[in-house]
């Protein structure tokens, strides 16, 4: 009787203190932050599956400047980001540029949300092993949207918590372009 009431109790508390956390963090001003030593070793040892579920390898990307976007479906910030970075990715796609994103979903949901949404950047789904990565790529607040850019050489150049704009990611972009 008991575990009857305390999970729905258990699960209003929990889903009120991700709300307000998320709601802290997203209140917060994006800001690019300082750069770890950490880098996209792991990345591109991955194979991850696509909105149809067809297997992508990461690595296929090495060598370029990536601009990596954790996300997932019912993150609002995250889906209002996705215009600026669909259009980064084609303005700069010519430039050895190119946005991915890695979302903390189901390849059902991505597939709905792609199906209802222009996106010109590949969306793969890493379920539970997104948050996982994106910790080991510097992020220790667990915090949704998260935009890492790497260099070509897999070292990583910024890193941002938040809904990210194009006008930011661009300050970053143009000084690693040649």
């Amino acid at each position: 009787m008991l575990n009857k009431l305390t999970s729905p109790f258990s699960a209003i508390i929990l889903f009120i203190l991700i709300a307000v956390s998320t709601n802290h963090l997203m209140s917060k001003k994006t800001v690019a932050q300082p750069v770890s030593s950490a880098s996209a070793t792991e990345l591109f040892d991955m194979t991850l599956p696509d909105e149809n579920g067809v297997p992508q390898a990461l690595s296929q990307w090495r060598g370029k400047i990536i601009v990596l976007n954790f996300w997932a479906t019912w993150c609002p910030p995250c889906r209002e980001e996705m215009p600026e970075l669909s259009a980064l990715n084609t303005e700069y796609q010519d430039k050895n540029v190119i946005v991915i994103g890695i979302a903390l979903d189901e390849i059902a949901l991505i597939k709905t949300f792609a199906e209802e949404n222009t996106i010109s950047y590949p969306l793969l789904a890493a379920e539970d092993s997104g948050s996982s990565l994106a910790f080991k790529m510097g992020n220790d607040k667990s915090a949704l949207p998260y935009t890492v850019i790497i260099k070509p050489d897999g070292s990583i150049a910024n890193t941002y918590f938040g809904r990210i704009s194009k006008a930011l990611l661009e300050e970053t972009l143009v000084k690693l372009i040649p």
